[in-house]
């Protein structure tokens, strides 16, 4: 995005609050007319006082009165203007952060997984805060002072030509001398700061994955290696960003200089037309005021635009996310399903993650509702990219996936998902309370309802062991917890739910054989009358599973109950015995571990 897109994308951020912002602007134009005035009044009252051997006192006295009459009125019309500037640019500023900040977030969560995978969390909260920081800061400026900064030199400087046209014309030559300039300053380092910014995202990216992995860092004696690329990242940056800081310096520089040599030659060039009598002391003494204003201006324009240079590539940056638009998206006519039956079709499903290696060819499979259903084979099968388009983390490229003879991708988002209940391999948790994370599932659920889910889950009893019971905070992404804590408390949150599909994604993974005993009672109950799609890795509850489903390479080379599939010797035979010829090795240290999972 150019400089000037991106600043018209700033601007247009603003017309939730057109009214105000139109109302600032007129303001701005207030306060940039009457400051304009007020030098040419000053000049009057010198040509008074110059010529004041001319008139009689009484005269004399009147037109000075009805100048400083009209003097006063400029005067408080400009701190009218200004209070309004003041008091409503700060507000609006404000509120416009936070809705920017609500508006990428909102946007940024409701963007499909493939967008998640490819960025870095540490990086998006960068892009967001320092995004919404540069938005209020120009928003605040351009109100407060750098919009009438721009009315007074593309709108009154023109006018200064009636007044005088060759004082005039050393001030338009002074302005088109900073916009050169600053052009071509512009076009030297537009791309070396687009290297800075890339490299402050490194070094966010860095961080974020040196917070997230502590125990990692430490672990492994890592701290110094890890300073080391943060402070090698920083080298590159500040190498990359003084050469652009030499080049906005040097305009600074030339700037005020040229701005030094108009205020001289305006001088001189009054002195000789004043010799001439082609121009009076009142007219030189306000273009002298005038010139100062306007010079003052200029600079102040050269370092909001200074200002905003630096900003437009993390500003780039936000828009760019803002800009990034889901391939997940609901329809305009989608449906809202209501409870639903649980009924689930795969009618020649295709999928592929990058557009060139197939992950799901061809597959066809059928659940009623009420049904078991287990996916098993080795690892990158196609498992977890099967029930990931089920719940629309992804959309197949052919074929279709219906959810009670409906087309799921005609149903709208929200109605799909609240219909589905997942628990995750790796369940991870919010920095919150346990009571806040179980009613992710149930927002309104009672107190009475958590600790009957989190029972059922044998999750109330190390709840209650903890400092603050269901009041504990578990720690950013549940780093307080068990792998099994979390497990039992990512299946209270999918029986709080209650959904009639459900996912469970090696959902006893991280328990041990006694906890995951116990929790087989947990998962029967949450499984009774509802479609359930499992992926698991230990045979007891795919022994039990309606329908156990074999994939290889994105087919289905085997489906029937376990008891078929065994009888038959087949793909499901072979990997069954894999695995228990593992079990049986295991202590032996090069032995291999298949496992159903994966």
């Amino acid at each position: 995005m150019g400089f000037i897109s991106v600043y018209g994308r700033v601007i247009g951020e603003l017309r939730a609050e057109r009214g105000l912002a139109i109302t600032l602007a007129l303001a701005n134009v207030a306060v940039a007319a009457l400051q304009f005035y007020e030098p040419v009044l000053f000049g009057k009252v010198v040509d008074l006082l110059a010529t004041a051997k001319d008139r009689s006192a009484d005269v004399l006295w009147r037109e000075i009165r009805e100048l400083l009459m009209v003097w006063v009125v400029v005067g408080v019309g400009g701190l009218a203007a200004n209070i309004v500037v003041s008091l409503q640019a700060d507000r609006m500023a404000h509120r416009r952060r936070l809705g920017a900040m609500a508006k990428f977030l909102e946007h940024v969560l409701a963007l499909p997984f493939a967008f998640h995978s490819a960025r870095h969390s540490g990086q998006l909260l960068k892009v967001m805060l320092t995004g919404v920081d540069h938005l209020f800061g120009i928003w605040l400026s351009f109100f407060r002072e750098n919009l009438a900064t721009f009315v007074a030199l593309f709108v009154l400087l023109p006018l200064s030509l009636l007044m005088n046209w060759r004082f005039g014309l050393l001030l338009v030559a002074l302005m088109v001398f900073f916009v050169a300039a600053t052009i071509w300053v512009i076009s030297r380092t537009d791309q070396l700061q687009h290297e800075v910014e890339g490299f402050h995202t490194q070094l966010a990216s860095r961080a974020g994955d040196a917070l997230g992995n502590v125990n990692l860092i430490q672990s492994f004696v890592r701290l110094g290696a890890e300073a080391g690329e943060m402070h090698r990242i920083m080298r590159q940056t500040l190498a990359a960003q003084f050469p652009v800081l030499n080049w906005w310096a040097l305009l600074s520089v030339t700037t005020r200089a040229a701005s030094t040599i108009s205020v001289i030659l305006i001088f001189v060039l009054g002195t000789w037309l004043y010799t001439r009598g082609e121009a009076t002391i009142g007219e030189i003494v306000s273009f002298m005021g005038f010139a100062a204003m306007l010079i003052g201006r200029m600079n102040q324009a050269s370092g909001f635009i200074c200002g905003v240079f630096f900003q437009m590539p993390a500003l780039a940056d936000f828009f760019q996310v803002l800009n990034t638009q889901s391939k997940v998206v609901d329809r305009p006519d989608g449906l809202d399903l209501g409870r639903a039956r649980g009924d689930v079709a795969f009618d020649d499903v295709g999928f592929s993650y990058d557009g060139k290696l197939a992950a799901l060819t061809h597959f066809s499979l059928r659940a009623e509702a009420g049904m078991t259903v287990a996916l098993v084979g080795p690892t990158g099968a196609g498992k977890s990219t099967t029930l990931s388009l089920l719940h629309r983390m992804w959309d197949p490229q052919s074929g279709a996936i219906r959810v009670d003879g409906i087309d799921h991708r005609d149903i709208r988002l929200e109605s799909l998902r609240r219909n589905i209940g997942v628990v995750f391999q790796d369940s991870t948790m919010f920095y919150r309370t346990i009571a806040e994370n179980l009613r992710i599932g149930k927002p309104d659920a009672t107190q009475a309802e958590l600790e009957e889910a989190a029972r059922l889950a044998e999750a109330h009893d190390f709840i209650m062991r903890k400092p603050h019971g269901y009041d504990t905070m578990v720690g950013e992404r549940g780093i307080t917890l068990s792998g099994g804590e979390r497990q039992r408390l990512a299946i209270a949150r999918a029986l709080l739910k209650d959904p009639p599909i459900l996912i469970l994604d090696e959902a006893t993974s991280a328990l041990d054989s006694l906890t995951e005993a116990r929790i087989q009672r947990a998962l029967k109950v949450l499984m009774r009358g509802r479609t359930t799609f499992v992926i698991a890795h230990r045979l007891s509850t795919v022994r039990e599973a309606d329908l156990v489903v074999v994939i290889e390479h994105g087919r289905i080379v085997e489906q029937g109950s376990y008891e078929e599939l065994m009888a038959r010797r087949g793909a499901f035979s072979r990997l069954v015995a894999t695995q228990r010829a593992g079990l049986e090795t295991a202590d032996m240290p090069r032995a291999r571990r298949v496992h159903l999972g994966g």
